[in-house]
């Protein structure tokens, strides 16, 4: 097994951490690192809270989840649900002092469907924006779209004079090697704005005094420093070094309840991890098999299916925090859910499916999987690769820090991966994002399906039905068509769901948070005493 981290030296960790402290200054730690100020770079949900205090979109969620207006004060649809009306808030300013208005839109919505933006599916590829007045703009579609504004409360508006002005007009990928300025700087109209951001060491975040709408947190500033080391972060957050930790380790949450002066917040997260493996490639990228792709036999992916102990994962590695999942969305945003049943584990059917295919002795392959993203996820990975083994199937697994994994594993790198372990809460809270963004075939040219399908699965009759679940507006029958294409997709295994895991945030007793579920941590509801 190989471990790719980059470990950060204490002495940096504890200077970050022992800067002078203002009355209401709130210090958090992730395990994992903000890369890039690039509200395109990276569709993740931590960097995406991150940059969820300094960019707003259109719209935004509230406290339940709820959509409601940001940027757009109101909307209107046409009767035939081809034309969009946003009418845009006036009086707001991007933290530089420039007005935000219907240019700022029309130019976010041509970058983040560009080359190298991880964001495209959040607009149609095919959407028109048109310039009404400086404080209205028309969307019109191909098609009806009943749920194209659900996920735009991540897609977040830049000010196109400022990106002109420092060549910032294209967005950053992922597996880009030299920072661009919008990886480097920001300018939004959100509640904060980025005071000074050292990758891999700290950003600092202050309040925005022109902020348009009236402020509900208590802080003059947020610290984030990111700490790889899970007994590092518990332990800053139990000596008082940091207010705030995601996660907290499974094995320490007892610990940390039983102190003092921290808690741990914990809720079901909507977030479902599972696993890639490539089925587009005629020959695998790592692997002993040549000439052929052992994925393109559905007999193989039902084996890799089988073969993992997902209950054994539950209570081993996950100490009871997650609950195994039938299928690529978590039970509580699918109402139909519960007509659909895990596979049981079955190695010796797992064994018997492989040989069937033409590999008795099994095969080996390399795997990929971040090592400070989704909670134990290296452990996870390590749980599979024993019992792929018992299988007969050698995996060589690669374990390294998320920025490294997305840039190799996710589009900007290339897919380059054979099978890798992904985790994704739908940005709709709908089940057509999962089957689109990630079931979906991504051969077509120019469109954005699939654009999170790390393993390539292709099934056009599973396209065809998700492309009318997404002009159906009638709420029965499209669950109908949902249902139908989890159907043809769990028949097919082209993916392997695990679970939805636990949220377990540790915050100081001294802060009050909003815990949604779907994991993002946004500071602009907190108060500290």
């Amino acid at each position: 097994m190989i471990r790719n981290r980059v470990l950060i030296p204490a002495s940096i960790i504890l200077a970050a951490l022992s800067t002078p402290t203002l009355a209401a200054s709130l210090r958090y730690a992730n395990q994992g690192d903000l890369k890039s100020l690039d509200p395109y770079t990276l569709n993740e949900t931590t960097t995406n809270a991150h940059l969820g205090h300094v960019y707003e979109g259109l719209t935004r969620r509230g406290k339940d989840l709820a959509v409601k207006p940001a940027l757009a004060e109101r909307w209107e649809i046409s009767d035939d649900g081809l034309t969009w009306r946003f009418f845009l808030r006036k009086g707001v300013k991007f933290h530089n002092g420039n007005d935000f208005n219907a240019e700022d839109v029309i130019f976010s919505a041509t970058r983040v469907r560009a080359q190298g933006s991880n964001f495209t599916t959040r607009v149609p590829t095919t959407a028109e924006f048109v310039k009404v007045d400086d404080h209205t703009i028309d969307v019109k579609l191909k098609s009806p779209n009943p749920i194209l504004n659900s996920q735009w409360d991540t897609w977040y508006i830049m000010d196109k004079e400022w990106a002109e002005a420092n060549n910032a007009t294209a967005p950053t990928p992922a597996a880009a090697t030299t920072p661009s300025f919008s990886s480097l700087n920001a300018n939004g109209t959100g509640p904060f704005r980025i005071e000074s951001h050292q990758a891999g060491i700290k950003t600092v975040f202050k309040p925005n005094p022109g902020w348009w709408d009236k402020p509900e947190h208590n802080l003059d500033e947020i610290v984030f420093t990111p700490i790889a080391s899970d007994a590092t972060r518990v332990a800053a957050l139990l000596s008082g070094e940091v207010d705030v930790i995601e996660p907290v380790p499974v094995q320490d949450i007892a610990r940390v309840n039983s102190s003092p002066n921290a808690q741990v917040l914990t809720g079901p997260e909507l977030r479902t991890i599972f696993i890639n493996m490539d089925s587009a490639r005629d020959e695998l990228l790592f692997s002993n098999v040549k000439g052929k792709n052992p994925f393109k036999d559905v007999r193989v992916r039902e084996a890799f299916f089988k073969a993992i102990d997902i209950n054994l994962i539950r209570d081993r590695v996950m100490r009871g925090l997650s609950t195994p999942s039938a299928l690529m969305i978590a039970p509580e945003l699918f109402v139909h859910s519960k007509d659909f049943e895990r596979p049981k584990y079955d190695l010796e059917g797992a064994k018997k499916l492989l040989a069937d295919a033409g590999y008795p002795n099994g095969f080996e392959v390399g795997m990929d999987c971040p090592n400070d993203r989704y909670v134990n996820d290296e452990a996870i990975c390590q749980a599979v690769v024993s019992m792929l083994a018992r299988a007969g199937v050698k995996v060589n697994l690669t374990a390294q820090p998320k920025a490294l994994y997305f840039g190799k594993a996710g589009k900007s790198g290339g897919y380059t991966t054979s099978v890798s372990l992904l985790g994704w809460t739908p940005g709709t809270f709908d089940s057509h994002n999962v089957l689109y963004d990630v079931m979906g075939c991504r051969d077509a040219p120019g469109s954005s399906r699939g654009e999170t399908n790390y393993g390539g699965y292709c099934n056009k009759d599973l396209d065809a039905v998700t492309d009318q679940i997404l002009v159906e507006t009638d709420p029965e029958k499209r669950n109908q068509l949902i249902k139908r294409a989890f159907e043809i997709a769990t028949k097919d295994y082209g993916h392997i769901p695990l679970h939805q895991q636990a949220l377990a945030w540790g915050v100081s007793k001294k802060v009050k948070l909003v815990q949604r579920a779907d994991n993002q941590l946004l500071f602009y509801w907190a108060k500290k005493d």
